[in-house]
């Protein structure tokens, strides 16, 4: 865990105007959503900074900040993974692409989506909802309608 969290401020110089609604879209959804606890680190070989909610031990997504855009990590488990493939109608092509080209480990299937504006944030919301459904469905759920 970092010493060092980023401010507001420096995020939003960071990520740029795109990217920060994406950003500022997704974080609200999982805080107001998700009882897991935000935990910043410095980001490593992935980024400049590392945001992780984690609740009990496990991680829900992670979000990797980086000049210009983030990147969202989603790791979807052999249920979150059948759930997913029940439902690929509900997801863009890009997702559904990324999804069929990426390997499976023995943990699942670790979804890497770079995030540079509004455009994936949706199936990154609805991905996170399959690892683990909101608690505030009936606000959630006119935002996870099928497109």
């Amino acid at each position: 865990m970092t010493q060092n969290v980023p401010t507001g401020a420096e995020i939003e110089k960071t990520l740029g105007t795109s990217a920060i609604r994406a950003w500022n879209e997704l974080t609200t959804f999982v805080e107001g959503n998700y009882s897991h606890e935000p935990v910043w680190d410095n980001g490593g070989k992935y980024g400049k900074w590392e945001l992780k909610y984690r609740k009990s031990g496990r991680t829900l997504c992670t979000f990797y900040i980086k000049d210009g855009f983030f990147t969202a990590l989603v790791v979807l488990g052999k249920g979150e993974r059948e759930e997913l493939e029940s439902r690929k109608a509900e997801f863009s092509s890009s997702i559904i692409e990324l999804y069929l080209n990426t390997r499976t480990y023995h943990d699942g299937k670790w979804l890497w989506i770079d995030v540079s504006d509004m455009s994936p944030v949706e199936d990154i919301k609805r991905l996170i909802a399959i690892k683990r459904k909101p608690s505030k469905r009936d606000k959630v759920s006119k935002q996870l309608t099928p497109k």
